[in-house]
Formats: structure tokens, C-alpha cells, sequence
């Protein structure tokens, strides 16, 4: 099957150090990794960026196709994408800005790069101007090391906590300053914008999985070893589906471009942040100190007695 034109560049770029070649060469090229946003699968596509400030933006240019491009779509569905600049690799928020900030943005874009304002030309559709930012909650040092289960889960929890407050914090802002708003000229909208929608969908996203892989693998096995904390192990079972109710009310909120239910959202969570940080409190108190001795990563399995004598002979 002959290589398409964005396999070829993507080949290009890795083998090159992360640098644009080609029709790109000279250029500011980046490789986003989206999850495509029906398959879940990944896909990656070669893009042109700006920088403004510390910030990178991407455009979804097309180059003046009628329709959003795919990567587009994806990110609105799972805001977490990875993303390879030179020769570094990172994990980013995606996030489409809006109003006022879209046109500055945009702006900004078509001087740096004035091929956008042709693209702008050819389609009625306005182009959607990405920022890529950092995926981490605002102050995320991580842990110091990391060297059992426990660090693990801990580390996690600390991550989970950390994107919910900023969640909370972003929405009681936009609430205030509505509340604020005073004199001529309109108040913030009264949906909540993509900023929450992407950190909150990305935080739900982190939570789900976070749960089912316990459900799946460490309470399971923790249950083998601890047949006494059956109890224990059925009301955190319990509580993850209580969690995932919540979960899933806010997602059905953060369905929609914009948040339809600003007043319905934040009560649901208010409701998340209190199940969440009793269960994590609950699990901390109970589960995690047993896993202070299982080394993290853990091993790779014992290779079986005799595997491969047959290659020495």
C-alpha cells in the first residue's frame, strides 16, 4: 500500500530530529496525537503552529475545506492529546478559544503565518484556534519518587484532586464575574465555556479510567490477599458507581460545545467533589498503606525454566 502524504511527513519528522522537511521545510511543524473521537482510536497529523507568548496554537484551517477537520472533532471528544515538537514529546490540553480571545488569537496567527487569512478566504466556517496547554492542574509538581504502588495511587489521587479544584476554581470565576458585571456591554455568557468543558471532560475521562483499571486488576488481587477487607473492597466498589453516576450526569452536560446548564453543572460538581474526596479518603485510610511493599513499576514475569535452552544448543 503506497505511503500516504501525512505518513511520509510524519516518517520524515521522526527521522529528522522533529524537524519540518519538505513543502514544510523552514517551517513550524508539530505532531498532534489525537483520540479519534468514534473509533478511540489514535491518530496522528502533522500541523503548522504559532507560538504566542508560551502559548502554541494550532489552526483548523482544513486549508479552507467546508467542514472542521478531523483532529478537530477528535479533541472535542477527548481533550488530552499528545503532542511531539522537536525532539520532545508531551501530553496537552486542547483548547479552543473563544469570543473575543478567538479573534485575538486568530489575529495574531495571520500575521505570524498570513496563509491562515487565505485558508479564512476560501470557507464560510470560522476557523477554530486551539491553544495547546499544559495537561497538569495549575501547580502539578508531581511526586518526588515514585517507588511502590502506594506512590502510585497516591500520585494519581493528588492529579485527580489537583483537576477538580481547578475545575471548581474556573467555574466559580466565570460565575463571579457574571455576578460582577456592571455598566454597558453584555455579561459573560451564561453557558460555561470550552476552557471548564475541556478540563472537566478530560478530568472525567482520567477518573473513569482510573477506576475500572482498580475494578479490573487491584481490587481484585488485593481481595485474594485480604479476605478480611471484603467489606472494604464492596463499599469502594460501591462508591465508584455512585462517583460514576455523578460522572456521568456531567458529562451529558459537557456533551454540547458550549454547557447548556451552567446552575445544573455546578451542582453536579459540588455533588462529585464531595463523593470523590470522601471515597479517595476512604481508600487512602484503607487500601493504599497495604500496598507500601509492592514495587512500582512492577516486574516483568519471571522467565519460564528452560525458555529458550533451545536457541544455546
Amino acid at each position: 500500500m503506497p505511503t500516504s502524504f501525512n505518513e511520509s511527513v510524519i516518517k520524515q519528522f521522526r527521522a529528522d530530529g522533529g524537524k519540518a522537511g519538505g513543502p514544510f521545510e523552514g517551517g513550524n511543524l508539530l505532531l498532534l496525537t489525537t483520540t479519534g473521537a468514534e473509533s478511540g482510536t489514535a491518530r496522528t497529523t502533522p500541523l503548522g503552529y504559532v507560538r504566542h507568548g508560551d502559548a502554541l496554537l494550532v489552526v483548523g484551517s482544513g486549508p479552507g475545506a467546508p467542514d472542521h477537520p478531523d483532529w478537530y472533532r477528535d479533541l472535542l471528544a477527548h481533550p488530552v492529546v499528545r503532542v511531539e515538537l522537536g525532539t520532545e514529546t508531551f501530553q496537552a490540553l486542547a483548547v479552543p478559544a473563544e469570543g473575543a480571545r478567538r479573534e485575538e488569537l486568530f489575529a495574531h496567527a495571520v500575521r505570524t503565518a498570513p496563509g491562515y487569512g487565505g485558508h479564512r478566504a476560501r470557507t464560510a466556517r470560522s476557523l477554530p484556534v486551539v491553544v495547546l496547554e499544559p495537561a497538569e492542574p495549575d501547580g502539578w509538581e508531581g511526586p518526588r519518587e515514585v517507588r511502590t504502588l502506594a506512590d502510585k495511587i497516591m500520585e494519581v489521587h493528588t492529579w485527580l484532586r489537583g483537576q477538580l479544584r481547578q475545575v471548581a476554581a474556573q467555574a466559580d470565576a466565570h460565575f463571579a464575574a457574571r455576578a460582577a458585571h456592571e455598566g454597558p456591554g453584555e455579561p459573560p455568557a451564561p453557558g460555561l465555556g470550552l476552557q471548564i468543558r475541556q478540563r472537566c471532560l478530560a478530568f472525567c475521562q482520567a477518573l473513569r479510567f482510573h477506576h475500572v483499571s482498580e475494578d479490573a486488576h487491584v481490587f481484585p488481587t488485593m481481595a485474594r490477599h485480604h479476605p478480611d477487607l471484603a467489606e472494604t473492597f464492596a463499599r469502594l466498589t460501591e462508591e465508584h458507581r455512585t462517583v460514576a453516576r455523578i460522572q456521568d450526569e456531567l458529562v451529558t452536560l459537557l456533551a454540547g460545545v458550549q454547557i447548556a446548564d451552567p446552575e445544573r453543572f455546578r451542582i453536579e460538581l459540588d455533588a462529585m467533589t464531595r463523593e470523590l474526596n470522601a471515597h479517595l479518603d476512604f481508600e487512602e485510610e484503607t487500601i493504599v498503606p497495604l500496598l507500601a511493599e509492592v514495587p512500582w513499576p512492577p516486574a516483568p514475569p519471571a522467565r519460564p525454566a528452560g525458555a529458550g535452552r533451545e536457541h544455546e544448543e
